[in-house]
Order: structure tokens, then sequence, then C-alpha cells
């Protein structure tokens, strides 16, 4: 491109600029700096350049550019990674407010390929919201295409490692080999990764996303984060109060437990097992037996007392594991298995699997080896691990999950263990981040925040969300009545219709307002 052009779209980007801001300045429930709000702003990436995004066509109707950020932001100037984004244009650019962007979650998954497999999804991203806004994503710094953290020296060898995990403790004899493999990879990780370890905590990603709102023009910034990426918007909310025009969140957490546990917690609970994750799963998988049995024969798990025949089957796979289709389940995996399956909502595969296991179960085949391996995309474990384990205080002592996992066990019946190992790899972690993002979470910002959240989820729970809210200088919890993690896995016209006029006005909806899921998981 000449330099000409490049003089042209330069120009082109600051008118475009200044409509947006004329536009936002004439836009009704739009507060700005000296109606209250907090005046800090975070120094350290007002010292950055802005990066310009060149978008280009990447099919199928979706834009794909880079932004260079600095990939140690107390040195702007030094060394740059590389952020992949993705763009979804308005339809109706006449209309359009600016642009939306879109934290899906994780951490670890990638924000562009989301974007790609769920960006048309109508009860996230109606026509209506899509009519207004370009809808914007990006893969978060150590994950996908962005700087990723990598372990392994190549794919063979990931794929060998992570394949060799053992499975979650299920019992107190099992629990040293799963400690070893965890501070291994913690090894790994700090050996191989290189500088990047250092520098994804989530106040960097809260700083890069402030680059790209500077790099589109948008005068403040419009966000949707779902479940971790509730996370990113509440620091980001609170390292650039003033520029917050409007932000959702969706199955939304407590950010104070999520990075530093409430009173000792950080450094005595496991992470997830203080955030009550153990007791979300056991009340959604407690809703899946009560929609199975309304189902009737629509659920295949449904004949008899499904909350007996699952007692039955997670108590039979507990003395010796099940063989089926060749494979074999272990007390651990159809655990795991029943969660994940349970947060995503996909109640016929679980109803399903589950009767499935319950009819080999009814024979024991003997004790029979684990299955191990399996294909691994990308890099979601080791940036997972490499943003959480940077993110968080947590207990260090391996005692202190064993002592988590026989309380927990107690306390919720077959899911307390899920969340006292989940992040027990973080005890091991050689990358803290020193500049990690510990608060505070109450800085008022220049627009109210609305929190989405369904009654039963398994990941993020509602007293989670709720605390989370109550953190906020300013923010109202809308409860989706259904469950699934987030309005991703329990689709709600209502609650998209509710997101959609609050990111079109920036006004909160009435108190006490509330949503219903669009039908049964078993009527989808």
């Amino acid at each position: 491109m000449g330099l000409g052009a490049n003089r042209s779209r330069r120009l082109r980007v600051a008118i475009s600029g200044l409509v947006i801001v004329l536009g936002a300045l004439g836009s009704p429930g739009v507060a700005h700096a000296g109606d209250g709000v907090d005046s800090y702003i975070d120094p350290l990436a007002e010292q950055a350049k802005t990066p310009e995004l060149d978008w280009a066509d990447c099919a199928e109707g979706f834009l794909c550019s880079s932004a260079r950020v600095p990939l140690d932001y107390r040195e702007p100037q030094g060394e740059q990674i590389e952020l992949a984004t993705i763009k979804l244009p308005a339809t109706d650019p006449g209309q359009r407010i600016g642009t939306l962007f879109v934290n899906f979650g994780g951490p670890g998954p990638s924000g562009v390929d989301r974007l790609r497999e769920r960006g048309r999804w109508p009860w996230l991203f109606s026509e209506e919201l899509r009519a207004r806004f370009d809808v914007v994503s990006w893969d978060p710094r150590g994950v996908g295409r962005s700087a990723p953290v990598n372990c392994f020296a190549d794919t063979d060898e990931q794929l060998a490692f992570l394949g060799s995990m053992p499975e979650m403790p299920a019992a107190a004899a099992d629990e040293a080999p799963f400690f070893a493999w965890s501070q291994e990879f913690a090894q790994r990780c700090g050996q191989q990764a290189g500088p990047i370890l250092d520098h994804v905590s989530t106040v960097d990603t809260a700083r890069d996303l402030e680059l790209l709102r500077r790099a589109v023009g948008d005068p403040q910034l419009t966000y949707h984060g779902i479940s971790y990426g509730t996370q990113v918007g509440a620091i980001y909310a609170n390292m650039f109060p003033s520029r917050v025009r409007a932000m959702a969140f969706d199955g939304s957490l407590d950010f104070e437990g999520n990075v530093n546990g409430h009173e000792d917690q950080g450094t005595t609970v496991p992470l997830d097992a203080r955030q009550n994750v153990a007791a979300g799963i056991a009340a959604t998988f407690d809703e899946f037996l009560r929609e199975c049995a309304a189902a009737g024969p629509r659920c295949a798990f449904s004949a008899g007392d499904p909350k007996l025949k699952w007692t039955v089957l997670a108590e039979r796979a507990r003395l010796t594991p099940i063989r089926l289709d060749g494979e074999t389940w272990t007390y651990s995996t159809v655990l795991g298995a029943a969660s994940s399956l349970a947060q995503s909502s996909n109640y016929p595969a679980l109803a399903t699997l589950l009767q499935r296991l319950f009819d080999a179960g009814t024979t024991v085949p003997g004790l029979l080896p684990v299955a191990r391996g399996g294909p691994y995309p990308g890099n979601r474990t080791e940036a997972y691990h490499a943003i959480q384990c940077a993110d968080s205080a947590v207990p260090t002592d391996p005692a202190a999950y064993s002592r988590a996992a026989i309380a927990e066990d107690q306390r919720v019946p077959w899911f307390g263990r899920i969340a006292v190992f989940s992040s027990t790899a973080c005890a091991f972690w050689q990358g803290p981040d020193p500049d990690r993002y510990p608060g505070p979470w109450n800085r008022r910002t220049a627009a109210p925040i609305l929190v989405l959240n369904t009654r039963y989820d398994p990941a993020t729970p509602l007293s989670g969300a709720q605390a989370g809210a109550a953190q906020l200088a300013d923010a109202r919890v809308v409860v989706i009545e259904g469950a699934g993690h987030s309005t991703m896995y329990a689709p709600s016209t209502c609650a998209e219709r509710v997101k959609r006029e609050y990111l079109f006005t920036a006004r909160l909806p009435e108190p006490n307002t509330g949503c219903a899921v669009d039908a049964s998981p078993f009527d989808r």
C-alpha cells in the first residue's frame, strides 16, 4: 500500500472515530467522567502505542487482522507480540453503534475460533444486535495464535505427556502420581515457555483490550464477557473505569474469590473449591435428573428413578471400572463426563451415556486397565494454567489438596473432588506475575454493569455471580431460570433481548428482571 493510500486510510479512521465520539456523546444512558466516575487510568497502558488493525477478508463474512502490543507493559517500546483478532462487521452500518468486544471464556480457548463458530448463534448475538455492532474477538496473549504458551518441544511430546495425565484421584492412594504429574507439567512449562510465561496474567489482557479499543476508534468500551471473560471485564472496569460504555457479564465469577480468596482462603483452599464449583455441579446435575424424570421417554435415563439409578451407577463405577464399546469407564471418567455434559446442557447425550453405562455395569467385568491418550487440540491446557496460575493465589502444599479432597467429598458427594484437583499444577507453577491484579473491584465506572447467570451453573455458580456483582461499584444480576454454563449453553431469547437492550443504551433493566430458557434441553 502506497503513502497516499495510508494517508487516506488514516483520514477515514479519524473521521470514523469522530463520528463515533459524537454519537456516543449524544447516546442516552452513557455516563462520562465527572458524573461521579472514578478517574483512575492504568498508566502502563497509557504509555503503549495504539496498534494498527489492517482488516482483511478471512472467509464467511469475517475479517481478520493482528495487533502488535508490548510483551511487557513496563517496557512499552520493547519486544512486541502479535494478537490474532477477528471481526464480524455490523450488518447495518448506517445504524452502527460501535464495536462489541467479546471474550468467550476459558482461559485457554481461541477467541478467533469461537467467534467463527458462535458469532451467528441467535441466542448469543441476535440479528438486531449484529446489525448495530461490529463483533470483535481475539486470542488473548498466551492462547492459540497470540504468542502461545508452549510447554513441549513438539506436538508428539505434548500429546504423549498430556495423554499420560493421571485421572482425578478418587482416593488418597491415587494422589501421589497426580501430584507428581502436576509438578512435572509445571516444570516443563517453566523450562519451555519462555518469557511469555511471565506476562500472561489477566491484568495484561485487560491492557491489551484497552489498546484494541483504541485501535478501533471507540471512545469507550462495549464488552461482552462470558465465564472467565467476566474476570477480564472486571479487571478492565477497575483499571479504566471512565472508559466503560457498557459491559455485560454472562456466567460470572466471584472476582475476589477467584484471585485472592476470602480471608485466608488463598493459601488454604484450592481455587475451584473456594468458588463452590462442586456445589454448582451437583445442583446442575440434580436439575438434569429432575428434567430427565419430567421428560419421560424423551430422556434415555428416565425409566425407573433417575436419582437412584445415578447413585447405583456412580457407586458401581467406584468399585471397579465399566467396559463399554471397548472403552474403560472408571469412577473418575464417569464423573468427569457427567460434569462436562451437564455444563454444556447436552442433557440428551448425558442421558444416553448414563443409560448405556448403567446397562453395561449390570455385569461385573473385573478390574480393567485405564485408557490413556487421545487427540488434544491447540494449547488450551497450557494456556489455562499459565493464565490462571499467574492470576490467583493458591495453596502450594499438596497436603492442603488432600485435606480439601476429604472435606469436599463429604460436603458434595461424587463431585467434590473435581473442584479440588482442577488446578493442582498451580501449586507448583514457576511463572508467577508480580503485577497480577489483586483489586480493588469497586471503582465507579462510567456505566453500570449487567450480570447474567443461570440458576444452575456448574462452572460459575449463581452465588459466586452474586458475590462478584456485589464487589463491583454498580451492577445488577438477572437470573436465567435454567441450567447450563452461561447463556452459550442455556439458550434464552429473553436473556439475549435484555443484554441487547442494555448494550444499545447502557441502561440496566428494571430490578428483579428475570428470564426463562427457551426450552427444556430435552426439547431442543
